[in-house]
């Protein structure tokens, strides 16, 4: 039988100090193995010095098309973002928009191609591709990321095909999300139809979708006691609290994934199990 390998993935690098100062702890200390690189963060180019400080840390990128801020000026891309240069906060109505308005698509292929040369013009190397909120689901946006793969040689992606029975028990509203949770399914199946004909390589299952901004010690403890064998992914969100800004339920949260990062009891869980930490690069 395949060994059961695990890639535990913190999102959301360069978003923040507060972000940067969670994860680098969670690799050193922690189970974490690998992260995404926000390009147009405003703490990239302090992550980009702590990923070159920490070699051993995989980092992939994490492509912004919705709720963040855009790479190019705001003048190039008109119909992407506002004035400021913020791409819209819903990624349901945006989605909407990259698949039916023509303008959008012309520029999010602009935009997309300058967060991948802002990260590659890094130095790091890039060890898989997503994106903020999925948006890669959309099969507009799927199809631009892979363009840019094959165009940089980045043939490892992560496609969102959660585990809805590994996840229904801690959730609030099971019967909303098992909706949720079969569309995403079906878009999942198309991307690795078409992934797997490219020679693009991607976890077995992802972990963390639907209980994003949920997830909680219970939860992480009972996929590792269900993991299948082959390599899997669980991604986080972990962040420090940051003292200027009010201690609300998002921050706690924040610090509570990173607590299931560091929790010793989740590692020799790990190593009791024989599951071995991977990264992106160990995807055959």
């Amino acid at each position: 039988m395949r060994p059961r390998r695990l890639i535990v993935n913190a999102d959301d690098f360069g978003a923040s100090d507060e972000v940067n100062e969670a994860v680098i702890p969670a690799f050193r200390r922690g189970i974490l193995t690998s992260c995404s690189l926000m390009a147009p963060g405003k703490a990239f180019p302090a992550a980009v010095r702590l990923a070159g400080e920490h070699p051993g840390l995989r980092v992939g990128i994490h492509v912004t098309c919705v709720d963040g801020k855009s790479v190019l000026p705001p003048r190039e891309i008109p119909h992407l973002v506002d004035g400021s240069g913020n791409f819209p906060r819903d990624p349901a109505t945006t989605s909407l928009k990259y698949f039916f308005c023509k303008s959008a698509r012309k520029e999010l292929w602009k935009e997309v191609a300058a967060q991948f040369e802002k990260f590659l013009d890094s130095g790091l190397r890039c060890s898989h591709i997503d994106s903020h909120c999925h948006m890669h689901v959309n099969p507009a946006v799927f199809s631009v990321l892979v363009e840019m793969g094959k165009r940089y040689g980045i043939r490892a992606m992560r496609v969102p095909d959660d585990d809805f029975f590994a996840a229904v028990s801690f959730l609030q509203k099971p019967a909303a999300a098992a909706g949720y949770a079969l569309m995403f399914r079906l878009l999942a199946a198309s991307m690795k139809r078409r992934l797997t004909g490219l020679g693009f390589r991607f976890p077995k299952r992802v972990y963390g979708n639907l209980l994003t901004g949920a997830i909680s010690r219970e939860y992480v403890l009972s996929v590792l006691g269900a993991l299948p064998a082959g390599v899997s992914e669980i991604y986080l969100h972990p962040a420090l609290a940051a003292g200027s800004q009010p201690y609300d339920r998002q921050r706690a949260q924040h610090l509570k994934e990173l607590s299931v990062l560091l929790d010793p009891e989740i590692g020799a869980k790990m190593r009791a199990a024989g599951i071995l930490p991977a990264t992106y690069d160990d995807l055959d």
